[in-house]
């Protein structure tokens, strides 16, 4: 972790901060060297080294605060400050974000991350370029996170309505530093990293390596793991030359136990069947939750992760308003996961002889397991070029992609025969004997090709107004290789246990694009409007094709399609010291499958998410940093099923809260550094069906939560700064994920610390 400086100067701010924080508006930050952060400005005693000036993507031409989109960027120092080390912890500082658990028979592993509305878990890119595979991302390597919302269809091609989100990496500079931190925390947390870049005797290198071990348990729960080791090198030549060569190599392993989660029983909004059937009209004793830490899995279980990434970058500047880019990558990773989960809803077992004594009480388990392999080979050329056209000035990015994606999943289930022991529903073992899953002999095989090509231009039609367009064509072609396992069936045509091979082949073509206007009344200000398209094809998130007529991924269904109309506006206040925005915009996708009146499935659903979001970082106070945002959503389901046994039309998007609110600020103090915040998730709904009745169907929402966080660090000399952090300070309980069925949760962390150790040479 790098050490954090800021610098003090006499001369305070304007009056104009007060209407500064009337403008509560999207968080953007920019890239460092890595080394330390400081940054001087004359006439200020402001430190401003959580604004960026613009996102890393060739394709964002313009700053961020002439861009016609919202985008966040949240950099490195932010995360640090919070000792955030994965991605999903450091999306908690953009709002309009949610986690997901899984389905009622299946966990969620990895950043399941629902944005705005739809799911957002396949739009997740490392340097521009789609990260494959449901694991968690560590951010040891990140130099800052960029949050891209609304359609972008020109900029990645496929994807989810809601945007995406991009890591982007650190890179070797010409600058020598050395960086590190060792933290213990709270669970057994124990993580150490490095950060050390060098200058090479060949002029214009560098080398910079990022190394990462981590052996932690989680705070407030017993026996689940997160143990990882990474190292990531950047080799470098030609910096600060007309020709730049970047290799970059990445290799994460992790060795976890996971959580497959706690009964919901005795949580606000709890129902079970078995136990209405064995006490009938409200007979039943007083229950209460399960203790908090309490494992229902197996010590067996476990969750191997192995992902590798080499990334060739070469650049060429032709002319100080002329560069071309070419980038290349292959990736691949693993996952193996065996994970035991609880079935509260129907699962709950009330013995009859013993139906009041709660220890006798039992909970269905059952063991779930994943066998998946990711496979990625991408090229891309971007060539940008500023050119002078009268008193126009064309901004130009344009490209051309090739891509190979795949994935090959292996279905696991238990021997034929095999039960699994419950588990009590209040006192669980882990001694339990589990049975372990193993290769059915089914598998999907799919992989998706691509050809793309792309332009975009951002035209100066003088120093108050510019235009801008962009299109994207791509052709792809998704193959998928399916081989099941025959079943009993009536008539049983085909022996049970026969192993059936089949084929489904989807090629289309797609185009997506975008257009914005925006008006500058002033240097630092910007009021636009845009609207923008993207397209998700039968397969696009996990290349696999179905033939079945109740699947989205059938490749006789068209694409679904989203669109964004937005309308904001964008401030750098404070002499730029301050970076304030906001947006109200609409968010619509179409095409979705879902049932009609006469019990088939036609692509004619629609989702709309209308919405304000505001934000607001940097340093609006002396030695005071903020970065704060807040998102107001109104999220429903515009056509949907009808007269079906579940109807949705007309109902909530699920995982979608209408409010949701974050705020992190630090105060510095000489050699002190004091700082907190809090963040606000809604309420939000389990299920999209609107005829579900509270009484007999379990856990409909899951309730909201303030959670409330606090730092401290402490500059021992120029080399050497301890820092503190508390989590969840008032120690709230709340649900942080939720599965499909509502039958059971993951629990936000409880009260828990980190103390570490940063260093910088």
């Amino acid at each position: 972790m790098s050490l954090i400086k800021s610098k003090k100067h006499s001369q305070p701010y304007p009056a104009a901060l007060a209407s500064a924080l009337m403008l509560a508006m999207p968080a953007a930050y920019a890239q460092d060297t890595g080394k330390l952060a400081e940054v001087e400005v004359k006439g200020s005693a402001i430190s401003t080294e959580l604004i960026a000036e613009k996102a890393s993507s060739a394709k964002q031409v313009k700053p961020l605060v002439d861009t016609p989109q919202t985008i966040v960027v949240l950099k490195k120092e932010l995360f640090q400050q919070q000792q955030a080390n994965t991605l999903s912890e450091t999306l908690r500082n953009t709002p309009g974000i949610t986690m997901l658990m899984g389905e009622n028979g299946n966990t969620a592993t990895g950043d399941s991350i629902f944005m705005r509305g739809f799911d957002t878990q396949s739009s997740i890119y490392v340097d521009g370029i789609r990260d494959l595979g449901t694991i968690s991302r560590d951010t040891f390597n990140t130099e800052q996170v960029e949050i891209a919302k609304g359609p972008a269809g020109v900029d990645n091609g496929r994807g989810a309505s809601s945007g995406y989100i991009n890591m982007s990496s650190k890179a070797a500079t010409l600058d020598s530093f050395i960086t590190g931190s060792a933290t213990v925390g709270t669970g057994s947390h124990k993580r150490v990293s490095a950060d050390v870049n060098q200058t090479l005797a060949i002029d214009n290198a560098a080398i910079r390596v990022n190394l990462l071990r981590q052996d932690s348990g989680v705070p407030g729960r017993d026996i689940v793991e997160n143990n990882i080791t990474g190292i990531a090198t950047s080799l470098a030549f030609g910096l600060n030359t007309e020709t730049r060569t970047t290799l970059n190599l990445l290799h994460v392993q992790q060795d976890n136990i996971p959580d497959g989660g706690v009964p919901t029983i005795g949580l606000e909004g709890f129902y079970s069947a078995a136990i209405a059937t064995a006490f009938p009209n409200n007979t039943a004793p007083a229950f209460g939750k399960v203790d908090r830490e309490s494992f229902y899995g197996s010590k067996n279980d476990f969750d191997h992760v192995v992902a590798d990434m080499l990334t060739l970058k070469v650049e060429h500047d032709f002319a100080d308003n002329v560069k071309l880019q070419n980038t290349s990558r292959y990736g691949v990773s693993s996952q193996d996961y065996i994970l035991t989960g609880v079935n509260t809803g129907n699962g709950i077992t009330v013995p009859a002889a013993t139906k009041n004594d709660l220890n006798t009480w039992t909970v269905n388990r059952n063991r779930q397991g994943k066998d998946q392999q990711n496979q990625l080979l991408i090229n891309q050329t971007n060539l940008n070029a500023t050119l002078q056209q009268g008193s126009l000035t064309h901004n130009i990015a344009s490209g051309i992609e090739f891509s190979f994606e795949s994935q090959l999943n292996y279905t696991l289930g238990l021997p034929t025969g095999t039960t699994q022991v419950n588990a009590n529903l209040y006192n669980p073992s882990t001694a339990d004997v589990f049975a372990l899953p193993v290769r059915t002999g089914a598998k999907t095989d799919g992989n998706t090709s691509t050809a793309a090509l792309y332009l975009l231009d951002t035209i100066d039609l003088n120093a108050q107004w510019q235009i801008s367009a962009g299109v994207r064509a791509e052709h792809y072609n998704t193959d998928t290789n399916l081989i099941t396992v025959q079943a009993a069936a009536t008539p049983q045509t085909v022996p049970v246990g026969t192993l059936i091979g089949s084929q489904a082949r989807k090629s289309d073509n797609l185009l997506s694009y975008k257009v914005g206007t925006t008006y500058k009344p002033t240097e630092n200000g910007s009021v636009y409007l845009s609207y923008a398209t993207s397209q998700l094809p039968p397969g696009g998130t996990n290349f696999s094709l179905s033939t079945a007529a109740t699947n989205q991924n059938n490749p006789m269904l068209d694409p679904q399609k989203g669109t964004n109309l937005e309308l904001g506006t964008k401030w750098q206040l404070l002499d730029k010291n301050l970076f304030a925005t906001a947006a109200l915009f609409e968010t619509v996708n179409k095409n979705e499958l879902v049932r009609d009146d006469l019990n088939t499935y036609v692509p004619v659903g629609e989702k709309t998410v209308r919405g304000l979001e505001l934000a607001l970082v940097g340093s609006p106070l002396q030695n005071f940093e903020l970065n704060a945002g807040i998102a107001l959503m109104n999220p429903k389901i515009t056509r949907g099923a009808l007269y079906s046994s579940a109807p949705t039309d007309g109902g909530v998007i699920q995982w979608t809260p209408k409010t949701t609110f974050t705020v992190w600020g630090t105060y510095t103090l000489e050699k002190l550094k004091l700082g907190g915040g809090a963040r606000y998730m809604d309420s939000v709904a389990r299920s999209n069906t609107t005829n579900l009745v509270a009484a007999t169907n379990s856990m409909l929402e899951v309730p909201d939560y303030w959670v409330v966080d606090a730092m401290a660090t402490y500059e021992v000399n120029p080399t050497v700064t301890v820092q503190f952090n508390l989590y969840n300070l008032l120690d709230e309980e709340y649900v942080q994920s939720l599965n499909n069925g509502g039958g059971r949760y993951h629990q936000g962390a409880p009260r828990s610390a980190k103390l570490g150790v940063n260093v910088a040479f």
